[in-house]
């Protein structure tokens, strides 16, 4: 497989991240016969947001298909089919609806090669659309990537572009570890400036928007360098990557942007790189603040640069309330909390 590595954007098609997706489970199915689409409403309906849409029609039910209301169940069926020597790619329906099957990816799914010695794997591709943005309440907006990073044994990986999207998904897909998935769906149909009061944006004419039609992968594990800079590292990842690079623009700040794209492997090379150039550090997610992945990425900076700092590192992360409904656009971190964080972060 090996030879077949490649990150390239020549003969590419315009895409939306929810088309890079389904192009993605495309070219595996095409590829490997033992690539399955399971999980609510993915088969015939083609998945809440579409992402699966035309595959059962292509690929038939027996490898397109629907499953009962039971996340359990559908991560259970996912392991053993891992198990089995299938690569299931199980879809559940919002991230919000995760939770029931934590015993199965985190007692079976992530320990299965530890426990086997080796002997059997379960290499399953658990996608969900996650994070807030489009209205959904409580049970439709949360971002739990943070539990998930916690779990040894699961690696966990949010895309930012329908290029990256595409990239990471193959490479998920033909990884031998459970993968946890997580599609920012903000972002689903367009790049999200922040601003809600204006128009919804398109991908058209967006240069990641352009993405390869057939087969390529992004190595896990690798960050992407949004914006080169000298005066302040932002580490971020998912929709906060566009807010990020929209605030910036406007501020004409030399910020270097770098999207982690794989929060686990973490690419701590290119972190501790930024960081000891710039001399500080803005870490920017949607998760709530307390315990969220950004405390780990705080200490981690904390501990490999801190003769390089010039000032404390600084987050800007959703609140530790529920996700509030009404009060949906306060939560999510817009170009004000972040240019206060980018403000503050400068004069130290």
């Amino acid at each position: 497989m090996a030879d077949d590595v490649i990150e390239t954007r020549t003969q590419t098609t315009q895409m939306t991240m929810i088309q890079a997706i389904n192009s993605a489970l495309d070219v595996m199915m095409e590829r490997d016969p033992d690539v399955v689409v399971m999980g609510e409403d993915v088969g015939f309906f083609g998945g809440v947001f579409r992402a699966t849409a035309g595959l059962q029609q292509k690929y038939g039910k027996n490898r397109v298909f629907d499953t009962p209301i039971t996340e359990c169940g559908i991560i259970g069926v996912a392991v053993g089919m891992g198990a089995y020597g299938l690569r299931p790619v199980p879809e559940i329906q919002f991230a919000d609806y995760i939770y029931p099957a934590l015993d199965q990816l985190v007692s079976e799914a992530a320990r299965l090669r530890y426990r086997s010695a080796g002997e059997f794997i379960a290499p399953m591709t658990v996608r969900s659309p996650f994070g807030g943005g489009i209205f959904g309440g409580q049970t439709h907006s949360q971002s739990p990537e943070g539990i998930f990073t916690h779990v040894s044994g699961v690696k966990t990986v949010i895309p930012s572009t329908p290029y990256d999207a595409k990239g990471l998904l193959i490479a998920a897909i033909e990884d031998n570890d459970p993968v946890i998935f997580f599609e920012p769906k903000r972002i689903y149909n367009g790049p999200f400036d922040g601003h809600y009061d204006t128009p919804a944006r398109s991908w058209a004419g967006h240069p990641e928007a352009q993405v390869p039609a057939g087969y390529y992968r992004i190595e896990l594990g690798k960050a992407r360098i949004v914006r080169p800079g000298e005066a302040l590292t932002i580490l971020c990842y998912g929709t906060m990557v566009h807010v990020v690079e929209n605030t910036v623009a406007k501020l004409g700040i030399d910020a270097e942007i770098v999207d982690l794209r794989t929060l686990v492997p973490l690419d701590i090379k290119a972190i501790e790189g930024s960081v000891r150039k710039t001399g500080r550090c803005l870490i920017v997610h949607e998760a709530t603040r307390t315990s969220g992945f950004g405390a780990e990425l705080s200490a981690l900076v904390q501990e490999r640069c801190f003769y390089h700092l010039e000032a404390p590192v600084e987050r800007v992360t959703g609140f530790d309330t529920p996700y509030p409904h009404s009060l949906e656009w306060a939560y999510f971190p817009g170009p004000v909390r972040i240019r206060e964080a980018i403000t503050k972060i400068m004069k130290d």
